[in-house]
This record gives structure tokens, sequence and C-alpha cells, in this order.
């Protein structure tokens, strides 16, 4: 692909505009500035009409019929698998790229699965449906891709500690509900969530990991392209409304330095580290919201193997973890002479 060539503004569709990630799509491309054209948001029947305003550019929600036929040149979508498998074709024939933030597309083969500081090179000319990765992985990969560089990654152990809005937004009306001390609250976990942690996230698969742990498993092998990087995880829903947190546990290939791999992680664009201890220095989720970097903290040799590295990975899954990583992609290809 062409890179850095000058381009034309954007004529862009949202799917899912009007949800919780959509939303977020929409503060995103109001603060990135990614050059519009046009755009059109897009979303169910219930939010026909609605009203929605990006750059300046006030536009009436319509449905995905209006969208397809439209023809823009890239859709950002955020509407659930089933609709991705259905309608990314649809938009595909038409010469529209669509960037997707569900799991419909992320493991096939066809499809590049991307974070554009780890793999936009991962995207061709004739790839017109990408993959936004699950947001756990998004976070993770972003700091493990300086270390497996430099000095391999040959397993390792991920435990998350994953907000209520990673459910979505009846899971934080739960939450809400619960502290509140509500009756008859609606329930979208098998159990209360204030003042609980529930190891569970999304659905339990034959061999005793849920599909998020599974994501963690397969993504990170695709978006680093080394299948032999082995991760297993624990995925952990926590009542904490936005930031997904993970600690992670690394036995690396080559020996190494706990200050080189600093400082690899603080060269590596979008990740900053916090780390300082002594100070109460190290990343929460509290701090990263609204933020699109991922926070890196709490390194240490781990006690009991020569090379297994400790750290401590915070996001705000909600901007980094799925809208901010969609326009970046966009912004990429935008970059790099897709619509030249």
């Amino acid at each position: 692909m062409n890179q850095e060539k000058t381009n034309r503004p954007l004529r862009l569709a949202v799917v899912g505009a009007t949800g919780m990630v959509g939303e977020t799509m929409l503060r995103v491309l109001e603060e990135q500035q990614l050059p519009l054209a046009d755009w059109l948001p897009v979303a169910s029947a219930r939010s026909a009409g609605k009203r929605l305003t990006v750059q300046g550019m006030e536009r009436e929600v319509v449905g995905l019929e209006a969208a397809v036929e439209w023809a823009p040149d890239v859709a950002l979508f955020s509407a659930g698998g089933a609709t991705s498998l259905e309608w990314a074709p649809r938009f595909a024939e038409r010469g529209t790229t669509v960037i997707d933030n569900s799991s419909a597309w992320r493991m096939d083969p066809n499809c590049p699965l991307v974070v554009p500081e780890v793999n936009g090179h991962a995207i061709g000319d004739d790839h017109l449906i990408i993959g936004n990765p699950n947001c756990t992985t998004m976070q993770l990969v972003m700091a493990l891709k300086p270390i497996h560089d430099r000095w391999g990654i040959e397993r390792g152990v991920v435990s998350t500690y994953q907000s209520v809005t990673g459910t979505g937004v009846a899971a934080v009306a739960q939450l809400e509900a619960e502290r509140a001390g509500a009756e008859n609250v609606e329930c979208v976990y098998p159990h209360p969530i204030d003042k609980n942690c529930i190891p569970h996230c999304d659905v339990f698969t034959e061999n005793g990991y849920t599909k998020e742990e599974m994501k963690v498993w397969n993504e990170t092998k695709k978006i680093l392209d080394d299948p032999k990087v082995a991760l297993s995880c624990t995925a952990v829903r926590v009542p904490v409304v936005g930031g997904h947190s993970e600690s992670v546990y690394l036995e690396l290939a080559r020996a190494f330095e706990l200050n080189e791999v600093r400082a690899a992680l603080e060269a590596f664009p979008g990740v900053v580290v916090q780390d300082d201890p002594a100070r109460n220095a190290y990343p929460m989720p509290v701090t990263a919201a609204g933020r699109d970097e991922v926070f890196v903290g709490r390194l240490r040799r781990d006690l009991s193997h020569p090379r297994g590295l400790h750290l401590w990975i915070v996001a705000d899954n909600l901007r980094k973890g799925a809208a901010t990583n969609t326009v970046q992609i966009a912004a990429h290809l935008h970059r790099s002479g897709r619509w030249a």
C-alpha cells in the first residue's frame, strides 16, 4: 500500500451509531478530525429519525438498506456479530471498506485483525472487511508488541478485571440499580455485580474457558503473527464503570533487564508507562478514563523464573479498546492512500 499519499475527504457511515461504542466513535471522530466530506449515522428502527452531529454536520439516523445504497467509502461497525455477518459483505460488494468492532470476522483468515501501531501493515489493498480486536486483546498487544519484538514471548498468564461497560448499557444500569438499593433489578449477569467480582465474561466453552478468554489466546497469535505465543487467560467482571485492567505474567525467550523493558515500552507509540510505586504511581481505570493511550506499570521480575516478567495494563475499553482503534484504522488507511 502506498505511504502518506494525499487523500480526499471521506464519506463515512457509523453502523450502531446510537450504541455505547457508537456514541464513543462519534466523539473520537470529533476529536481526531478524520477528514470527512459527509457522514451517515446508521441504527435500528427504534432510532429512526434521531439526528446526530459530527464535525458540524447534523444527519438523520437511517437504516442499513439506505446506508448500503449510499455506498460510503468506509463503514465503522459496532452493531453486533449477527449484523456484521449479514451486512458487512453487502457493504463490501459496493466497494465500502468495513471496519468491524464485533467478533464476527476477527479470526477469518481472509480478514486482517488490526491494531495500527502493532500491525497496520497487515491490511492489503484488497481487504474490504477489517477486524477490530477484542478490547481485552487490544490493550494487551499494545504492551506485548515491543517486548515480543526484542525478547520473544514464549508463554504467559493474563488475569483481567473488566468494566461493566464491556457488556453494555444494560450492565451499567444493573450496577447502578444495585448500588441504589433498587428492588427487582433487571440483571444481565447471573449474579449481582455491585460489591462482587464475577469470573465469567461471555459464555463458557467445552474446554472450561469462556469465549472472552479464548479471544486472548487466539487473537494475540494473529495480531503478533506468531502462533507460538501462548497466553492463557482468566477474565473477571468487576464493579467498575469504564476501564479494563490486566495482570500479566510473561516468560520471555531471552534474558532481559527491567530498565530496557521499560525503555522499550516508553518508546512504543500509544503506550504510557506509569511505574513509580514509591509515589503510588501505577495505572488505574479512574485515571485512564477518557484517554486513548494504554497505560503500563508494576513492572517487576518474577521471583521464581529468571526470564519471568510481571506487568499491569489498563485502558479505557470504550476508547482504545473499541471506538478509538476503529477510527485509527480508518485514519491509517486514509494516510496510506486507499482513497486517493
